[in-house]
């Protein structure tokens, strides 16, 4: 393990809803952040597997003021400091510039089928990602909830709120996450998708045809079909993304969206007390590619936690 600190030149842009364009009041911050890691961990949900992660310390961290957690995805590609997304290197400029509260954040890879996790991997995805991110079961919020935030809580405090609690990622990474609140919005009530794989990536079938393993193209079925939760998410997609044998990623997208609204108008014509989904959506042209995501992730966490008061 070894802390980090990144120097980070970063412009943080309005973006207008034609799409992921810096407006003109773009700022640039340059700072040095904390980032500790990489921890390894082992997880008795999947036997035979190892992760990593890091943690984002942010400024004047004080343990008796639990910060707001931010958990993404696919960490190894969240924390490169020259990739597209930079996750710690936003959220330590939005809070800085005192625009976002004080926030936490962890980000953690698939997990790997070795005894320790290869050093050579680099941005390659782990050969447990799929098994993971893309099952409907409660497998990976068990390794989350009960393995993955208690060995961070050992050292780092933060919030229980729900409210105060995001989970996020991009393709597998974002259906993951969305498993993960739908299954336990005790645990979070704030979800970042980014071209989510809301396809069938995840189904299996057996000799007979018959499924066997379900995919992530059911959850607008099941979203009309269930309970609202009260969960507050933010949709990115773009018009280019993939096509092919699991579907097609921007229109399963947009039938999230409108499996939301639905669930909400209808809601409402019953007259049912209760929570609502809180969505926003912005769809783009781009491909299956975190450059547009990475683009509008600043506006997405200031509207996530847009009713928390910010860092001063």
């Amino acid at each position: 393990m070894r802390t980090i600190l990144f120097t980070a030149t970063l412009a943080l842009a309005s973006v207008g809803s034609a799409g992921a364009t810096p407006a003109a009041d773009a700022r640039s911050a340059a700072t040095a952040f904390r980032l500790e890691g990489p921890f390894e961990l082992h997880s008795r949900v999947y036997p035979g597997t190892v992760r990593r992660y890091w943690v984002y310390v942010p400024p004047h961290y004080d343990r008796t003021k639990p910060p707001n957690l931010l958990l993404f995805q696919d960490g190894q590609r969240a924390t490169n400091p020259t990739g597209s997304l930079r996750v710690p290197a936003v959220l330590d400029a939005l809070i800085r510039d005192g625009t976002l509260p004080p926030t936490l954040g962890v980000f953690v890879t698939p997990g790997h089928r070795a005894a320790t996790y290869p050093t050579d991997l680099g941005m390659q995805n782990p050969d447990h990602r799929v098994e993971e991110y893309d099952s409907l079961s409660d497998d990976y919020a068990r390794m989350t909830l009960d393995e993955l935030l208690p060995a961070v809580a050992r050292r780092w405090r933060f919030a229980d709120d729900p409210r105060r609690r995001a989970i996020g990622g991009t393709s597998s990474g974002a259906i993951a996450s969305w498993t993960v609140a739908w299954r336990h919005p005790e645990a979070f009530g704030n979800v970042l998708s980014f071209i989510g794989s809301y396809t069938s990536i995840g189904l299996r079938l057996g000799s007979d045809g018959a499924p066997v393993a379900l995919g992530g193209d059911l959850y607008p079925g099941l979203i009309r079909k269930s309970a609202i939760r009260p969960i507050r998410v933010f949709f990115q997609d773009g018009s280019a993304d993939l096509d092919n044998e699991h579907g097609n990623w921007f229109l399963a997208n947009q039938q999230m969206v409108k499996a939301l609204a639905w669930a909400n108008a209808h809601a409402e014509e019953q007259h049912r007390p209760g929570p609502r989904y809180d969505v926003r959506y912005q769809w783009t042209a781009g491909g299956h590619s975190d450059a547009d995501g990475g683009a509008l992730l600043p506006e997405a966490l200031r509207w996530l936690w847009r009713d928390q008061p910010a860092a001063r």
